[in-house]
């Protein structure tokens, strides 16, 4: 089957997983189990949604935690250590560890990364502010620009919009900040535009537009074709103006998250989380977690950001999703 009719099947081959959250079954002791959920910093979106993952996993029966992280490269590469079990990571992330190229460049390839299901797009946000006379991607030249902690998701994603716009971090005066601090140091005057890679509604851009006019620099035009056709997991986008009030649409790229899993856990595990969270209560809780999660989280979106990749699913999760008629 291919991709897109994976996707497209979804809606109507999964909307009739259960209702209600499913007993253990019988091979399935809960409370051996210990899973750490990895999220991302508690100024991000990960932080939340993560945290009703591990809330909601908890609520099975299982022993659980939620765990703030640098996000992306940090719990792709805890997850590989054995310090985790569930990890939220952007895919283009993910991919590059997968093939070692890009930020893995050199790198043995991930090969033991695992996909559990699909999540929500993150929206590649360069904030800045109506003051800063900064209307494009070139006006970014000379100016302070935080572009995330060294090696995150967020700063790989600068990375590959500068050498989209035929630009590198020599055209500006970088800063590796996160981007909390980032926008920290707009709000006084010491940056002038920070990179945030996240989903939709993100509330440390929120804060900042109570004491600034917020605006964003686009990425459009023959950058983001140069963008998608080198970095295919990249799509375009747009963050609506009503969401962080704005005067205007923004065309930008996005990325999809995807929840890892540790290889290591049991097939009959992962495909027991499946079953739950894909129930009516499930999905209640993870949905109550954020406005994000409860526009993208469905069986919809089950293998999006997965499907066409060369990120395998787990066992577990592929058992769940062919007994669902997704995959053949």
């Amino acid at each position: 089957m291919k991709g897109k009719q994976v996707i497209a099947s979804i809606a109507g081959m999964m909307l009739a997983v259960v209702l209600a959250v499913t007993p253990a079954s019988a091979e399935v002791k809960r409370g051996d189990y210990f899973i750490t959920v990895l999220t991302g910093p508690s100024s991000g979106i990960y932080f939340p949604i993560g945290g009703a993952f591990s809330t909601f996993i908890g609520s099975l029966g299982y022993k659980t935690s939620a765990t703030a992280t640098g996000a992306t490269v940090e719990n792709i590469n805890a997850l590989l250590t054995g310090q985790g079990e569930l990890a939220i990571a952007m895919a283009d992330s993910v991919i590059q560890a997968v093939e070692a190229f890009g930020a893995y460049e050199g790198k043995k390839p991930a090969k033991n990364l695992r996909a559990m299901m699909g999540l929500w797009p993150n929206y590649c946000q360069i904030v800045t502010t109506a003051d800063s006379g900064i209307k494009s991607f070139a006006d970014l030249k000379g100016k302070r620009v935080g572009v995330g902690a060294p090696n995150s998701g967020v700063e790989l994603n600068a990375r590959m919009m500068f050498e989209a716009h035929g630009m590198s971090y020599k055209d500006a005066k970088i800063d590796y900040l996160n981007y909390g601090e980032a926008i920290d140091q707009m709000k006084n005057g010491l940056c002038d535009a920070a990179f945030v890679t996240s989903g939709l509604g993100n509330a440390t851009i929120r804060e900042l537009g109570i004491t600034k006019k917020i605006a964003f620099v686009p990425v459009e035009g023959e950058a983001l074709k140069n963008l998608i056709k080198k970095y295919p997991f990249y799509i375009e986008a747009k963050i609506p103006k009503e969401v962080y009030d704005t005067d205007e649409d923004t065309t930008t790229a996005a990325v999809m998250n995807i929840m890892l899993v540790d290889i290591k856990l049991p097939d009959d595990v992962v495909y027991d989380l499946l079953t739950n969270i894909y129930s009516e209560k499930g999905l209640q809780a993870i949905h109550a977690s954020h406005g994000t999660a409860k526009a993208n989280i469905t069986p919809e979106t089950a293998l999006r950001g997965i499907v066409g990749t060369s990120v395998p699913l787990h066992n577990g999760a592929i058992k769940y999703y062919k007994e669902k008629g997704v995959l053949e």
